[in-house]
């Protein structure tokens, strides 16, 4: 009680991103939520201090280290926890939930996804009218219902598993035009056929809940690009897809499958 009653409105979505998301670089939590690093570095060794949230520092091969990985301390699992109804949290489940981040062998690639998102709410922190909305990790658009529309009677939305895992999923929005899209944030470790393959889920997603939200290929280079817009063309693909190499997700770096002119901001795919 004594810690939650300084806790500020920032701190609680840092936080929440932690508890949902497992990871975050000391540079994408000052992206997305503090006006400088200096301010978010001070701010995070307060949250440090009081056991909100713990870190870690991986070693480059090449020699030095990386950044800070913050993840959630056990103070920060229980004040989640409360805050959401959940039940508390078991004693050691920070202790344990960190050794597997700092473990996990796909940790490059989760960080890059969380970039993904981070990135965009640093964009709408200094962009009046842009708005991240929702931000949802892979488990959650697994649950049973999750993507069931407010007020719908239609009980099989209410049950309905989906059959899609993204990276992520995300609502856009800017300039009071909205945009649910879903992440597949590749690093070319699986052939393109995969990436293709997995629309089919996204399309049988689209006949239950309605809408055919497009799903964003993040990707690392401009020939895997191109070749995934051609395996596309290729595969007679109808579904809403967009891709971009990396670089700032908001802007006009996006490439929208069967269409001409020139690259696309997020929001107008």
């Amino acid at each position: 009680m004594r810690v939650q009653a300084t806790l500020t409105a920032r701190d609680f979505t840092l936080l929440g991103w932690l508890a949902d998301h497992g990871v975050l670089t000391s540079f994408q939590i000052a992206q997305a939520l503090f006006p400088s690093i200096n301010f978010a570095q001070r701010r995070l060794r307060t949250l440090l201090q009081e056991d909100l949230v713990d870190r870690f520092r991986p070693q480059r091969q090449d020699g030095g280290s990386f950044p800070y990985h913050y993840v959630l301390g056990q103070l920060g699992a229980d004040v989640i926890s409360a805050q959401r109804g959940d039940d508390p949290p078991r004693r050691d489940q920070a202790r344990k939930r960190r050794w597997y981040l700092t473990n996990r062998a796909n940790l490059p690639h989760l960080l890059g996804v969380n970039g993904f998102f981070t990135q965009l709410a640093g964009y709408a922190r200094t962009h009046p009218g842009a708005v991240l909305e929702r931000w949802w990790p892979a488990r959650r658009c697994q649950e049973r219902g999750a993507f069931a529309e407010p007020g719908t009677t239609d009980m099989h939305q209410h049950v309905y598993t989906s059959p899609i895992r993204p990276d992520g999923h995300g609502i856009w929005v800017e300039a009071d035009r909205e945009l649910p899209f879903f992440l597949e944030y590749d690093t070319g470790t699986e052939p393109l056929s995969v990436l293709v393959d997995k629309l089919a889920g996204y399309a049988k997603l689209a006949s239950i809940i309605g809408h055919r939200w497009p799903v964003l290929f993040s990707l690392h280079s401009p020939l895997r690009e191109r070749h995934l817009q051609q395996q596309l063309t290729a595969n007679g693909v109808r579904y809403p897809v967009a891709t971009a190499v990396r670089g700032d997700p908001a802007g006009a770096v996006w490439w929208r499958h069967r269409r001409e002119g020139p690259l696309t901001r997020l929001i107008d795919i």
